[in-house]
This record gives C-alpha cells, structure tokens and sequence, in this order.
C-alpha cells in the first residue's frame, strides 16, 4: 500500500498510541531543528495521521493578519477579519472548511502557547477523515507546536521577522525585548496587554508576574519618545523586576525604583508608573500610582468607575509630601481590570476630539456584554485606536487588562469544532 493511503486510513480510526507516537517524533526530532526548519518538520511529521498541506501562519505584530511560514501559500497573508483562519484566531475556535482540492477537508486549528495566541495551523485530509480521535489528536498536536516556536524563537530569528510588516525602531526593539507574553489565563484570572505603536513604541512599557496566589503588575510611562525615553523605560522596569524578585513589598519596591531613576538619570528624566498587587483568592487590590492615570474597574460589564488615591510625583521626581500611600480596594467577582497609560486616552480622531476615559471605558464594555475575552477586546481596542481610520494615536498607548473571577479562562482554550 502506498504511503499516502496508508496515512489515510489509518487517520480515519487514530487512537492514543498514535497519539503518543505523533507527539514523541515531534519531540524527538525538535532536538536539533533550527527556528527556520520547525515548519517543515512539523509538517512532515504530521502527514504520520494523515495530514497534508500543512501551513502555520504566525499573527503579525498589528494583529490583524496571520502571516504563512510554510507551504504553497507562503507570503500570502491571510486577513482575521473575514477568513476562517481568521476566525479560528480571533474566537479560540478548531474549525474545518471544504479543503482547496476536491475531496479534501481543511482543519483551522490555534496556536497557543497556554493560553497566548501565536497564531493557527491549518491542515487538510481526506473528506471523511476527521473523526473526533483524529480532531483531539490534532489539537494536542498544535498546542505542542505553539510551545516549540515559543522554545525555537529565542535561537533565531526567523519567527521575529516574519511578523513584521514594517520596519521596527530600536526603541521599539528595546520594548519588546523586555516585555512579558501578551496573555496569560490562571484559575480566577485572565490577563491580555497592549503595547501601542507596535513597531514605534519609545517611552512605554508593562511587566506582571504570578507568584503562588499573588499577581504582581506594573505600568510604566517614561518622559519623550524615543530611544532614550524607550531607556529609561527599561531601567525602571528593571529596577521593578529587581526589587520584586527579593522580595519587596509596594512601598520598597516604589523607592527603589526612585532612587534607581533619579541617580541613574539626573537630567530630570521621569517615569510615571503605577504598581500594583492582586490576591487572586480575595480579590484584595493595593496599588501605587507615581504620577500615573488611576486604574480603570468594569463592573457588571455595564459600569465603570476610577479608582482614587493621591499619587505621588513621578519615579526619579523629589515628592514634596514623602512617601506613597498604598491604596486598597476590593474587586468583585467578574469584575474588569483596566490600567493603562495616557496615551491611550488621549487618542484623538480627525476633527482634534479626544477618545477619553469615558469613550474608552464605553468600549470595553460593549466588548464585555458581546463576550469577547481579554485579549480579544485589547485586539479589538488595538484597532479601534490605531488601526482605524476615523482615529490617530499621537503618544504611546500601553493597557493590561484583567478579569478576576469571570470563570471564563476556559474561553481562551481551544472551543468546539464548527
């Protein structure tokens, strides 16, 4: 029997073993595959249950097109908006189409790297051919290739390059080289962020981290634009990572990072910044604001309200009145957490009107009352603000935005086959 039908029928009754067998190969054969060959490894291997024309396509850095590393359609960019590529991306989704060829099915499957969107496989098989086993299999199999590109990236750059669709600063670069992975989903927390002009971001930057039961989160605005504002964002950053990583609580961890910027640069650069912590069993929120816009609460997905305190000047700015308050607050169940930087804000469309907290705040939640997850409604906000052509973004524009306790971290996990 040809190797070809072989790999056809036995896709029609796959089970575990085949399974296992799929997923050890990959491993066994990733050992010593370049960031470049991982498509076409991962490609060969797959037709081992069936599959062919097998093609990853990575989400550009703009999200609003998946870009092909492999196969025929390589360099043909295929839209989110209106592809079921697209689909499969933006709603978490496997979902399957009549195939190019007749005879043919094509499987859409996403690319998560836990629960960050890299982007969709795509596969076809014989029509017929995709049972459940064979679906289950091809879903393990696509979150097992998300975690190898994620591995592979850092030896090459290859998957960088790819996601551009223009040419990146070198502040920008500096950004993004520091910045955490966009999304991050844990029981009773669901996490997305935004880092706005992706490819010319100069001045703005975020961090989090999740230790035991504790979010860890930070915001962080520096003065100007440019590569050097894109340096003193980094020190501060730094300075946050440094203090946090021993140990220290909010009050320590704002003073270090004081004194780190104001003796570091000394030519009355600034930071703003607003720090924060999360129980993530309680829901108990403390927070600092140096100089920074307050965090923004969606309640109910219909109402929306600041948070107060009395910030402090800037990091690396003498306070007149000492020390920071910690302030406090309590978030419900379902609650939407905003912290963001001015520039977001203050988008401004054609006519000079700015986009403002309210418009902002009306935003987020029409998204919440159609569903939409986090990451999807910052993708959405993304274009919205810089995409669109009725609006301008005139600054940097950086956002984190949180659900505690929503109970729908399971939506950022692959969903029912259409």
């Amino acid at each position: 029997m040809p190797a070809e039908t072989r790999a056809d029928a036995s896709s029609s009754s796959v089970g575990n073993e085949q399974i296992l067998e799929l997923l050890h190969e990959l491993l066994r054969r990733s050992h010593l595959t370049t960031p470049s060959e991982l498509p076409l490894v991962v490609a060969d291997q797959a037709q081992s249950i069936g599959a062919r024309d097998v093609v990853l396509y990575l989400i550009d850095y703009e999200q609003v097109a998946l870009v092909p590393m492999s196969g025929d359609a390589a360099g043909t960019p295929l839209s989110v908006a209106g592809t079921i590529a697209g689909r499969a991306f933006s709603s978490i989704s496997i979902l399957r189409s009549q195939g190019d060829v007749p005879g043919q099915e094509r499987l859409y499957l996403p690319l998560l790297d836990g629960t960050e969107r890299l982007g969709v496989i795509g596969m076809s098989f014989a029509e017929g051919a995709l049972s459940a086993p064979l679906v289950t299999a091809c879903e393990r199999y696509a979150h097992l290739v998300a975690m190898l590109i994620v591995t592979k990236r850092a030896y090459g750059d290859s998957f960088e390059v790819i996601r551009r669709r223009q040419q990146m600063t070198i502040a920008s670069e500096l950004v993004w080289a520091l910045a955490p992975p966009l999304v991050f989903a844990t029981d009773g927390l669901t996490l997305a962020c935004m880092l706005e002009p992706c490819y010319d971001n100069g001045g703005d930057t975020l961090d989090y981290a999740i230790d035991g039961r504790v979010l860890h989160v930070g915001v962080f605005d520096a003065m100007g634009h440019g590569l050097a504002a894109a340096g003193v964002a980094a020190f501060a950053l730094s300075a946050y990572r440094y203090s946090r990583r021993n140990g220290s609580d909010l009050l320590e961890t704002h003073a270090a990072m004081h004194e780190a910027v104001g003796r570091q640069f000394p030519d009355r650069r600034f930071v703003t910044a607003l720090i924060a912590q999360l129980e993530l069993d309680s829901g108990r929120l403390r927070w600092i604001s140096a100089g920074h816009p307050p965090p923004l609460v969606i309640r109910g997905g219909r109402r929306a309200h600041e948070l107060k305190t009395t910030p402090v000047p800037p990091l690396g700015v003498e306070s007149p009145t000492g020390p920071p308050a910690v302030a406090t607050d309590a978030l419900e169940p379902g609650d939407l957490l905003l912290l963001y930087t001015d520039g977001l804000s203050e988008v401004r469309d054609p006519d000079g009107v700015m986009f403002t907290i309210e418009r902002l705040s009306e935003f987020i939640e029409r998204e919440a009352a159609a569903g939409q997850t986090a990451p999807e409604t910052l993708r959405r906000l993304r274009h919205a603000v810089v995409g669109g052509e009725a609006t301008a973004l005139r600054d940097d524009a950086t956002a984190v935005l949180l659900e505690w306790r929503g109970g729908r971290e399971a939506d950022l996990m692959p969903q029912t086959v259409l």
